[in-house]
């Protein structure tokens, strides 16, 4: 009998580089999840922050408040951070991520100072409001897509057989969480989400955007923010593309419906676009 592709895990990351949220259910938007990495950490010049520079992020946890997101150090003695949906300021910046400029609205001097504090470094805490149209790669994407504080395109996938076959071949297994998928799944051989162009996850579909290219986050351990050589020194033997000394691990997809959302439990159906 044929297996069954279905969702098995859904996360959101709502401060990009932070905890992630475990979720039984997202909606779906043109920047992928709701919620999902529409905050960033700056510094003072607006310059993106993240685990690759300051692994410490990791020690950040994040989880759901009825008024927004709580946040707390795992290891400093801080009390909890509210966080809340809506921006307490108007101040708007000039953020950079990577190659793009984007106008984000700084959050709150209060949020800021806690950070600060909490990182032993000066930080701002903005939010990308839906005024922001940051638009993905076009080698990759449509004009007119949109991307969050994400570092490529929307969402990333990745199957649990995938994983299960890195595990094999570690001296020590790794969690999904060095890999930050939005959405995991279960029915399929290791690696079946690299050949997939066209999708439908519940009522929901999506394309292709491209193959994940993996960095030296995936050597940070999400509980303790130590770093070490794996995962990314296995992978490399066998997961990176010829010539271009890329290391992949996932698959990048971008949504093209947004009336609904993707629940723990759906059946994934690799499709066929209509020409």
């Amino acid at each position: 009998m044929e297996n069954i592709l279905r969702l098995s895990q859904i996360h959101i990351y709502p401060i990009k580089s932070m905890g992630g949220i475990s979720v039984s259910a997202a909606t779906v938007e043109p920047r992928g999840l709701q919620y999902d990495r529409r905050w960033l950490l700056v510094d003072e010049n607006g310059v993106f922050l993240t685990q690759r520079t300051f692994a410490e992020l990791a020690l950040l946890e994040v989880a759901s408040h009825p008024q927004g997101w709580e946040v707390r150090h795992k290891i400093k003695n801080l009390s909890p951070l509210l966080i809340p949906l809506d921006p307490a300021t108007t101040n708007i910046l000039k953020v950079q991520i990577w190659d793009d400029i984007c106008e984000a609205v700084e959050v709150s001097l209060i949020v800021n100072e806690w950070f600060t504090v909490a990182l032993g470094r000066y930080c701002r805490l903005v939010y990308m409001p839906d005024s922001t149209h940051r638009q993905p790669d076009l080698d990759y994407a449509a004009i007119g897509d949109l991307i969050s504080f994400s570092d490529s395109f929307p969402i990333l996938v990745i199957g649990e057989a995938s994983l299960a076959d890195l595990n094999n071949r570690l001296p020590e297994p790794v969690q999904m969480n060095r890999f930050r998928p939005n959405l995991v799944f279960t029915g399929s051989l290791p690696f079946a989400e690299d050949n997939w162009h066209h999708l439908r996850i519940g009522d929901l579909s999506f394309r292709e955007a491209k193959r994940c290219g993996r960095c030296v986050l995936t050597t940070i351990d999400q509980a303790t923010a130590e770093k070490g050589p794996e995962p990314l020194r296995t992978l490399a033997t066998y997961r990176t593309v010829p010539g271009k000394n890329k290391i992949l691990f996932g698959q990048y997809i971008i949504p093209e419906t947004f009336s609904g959302q993707v629940k723990i439990g759906d059946a994934i159906e690799v499709t066929i676009p209509v020409s």
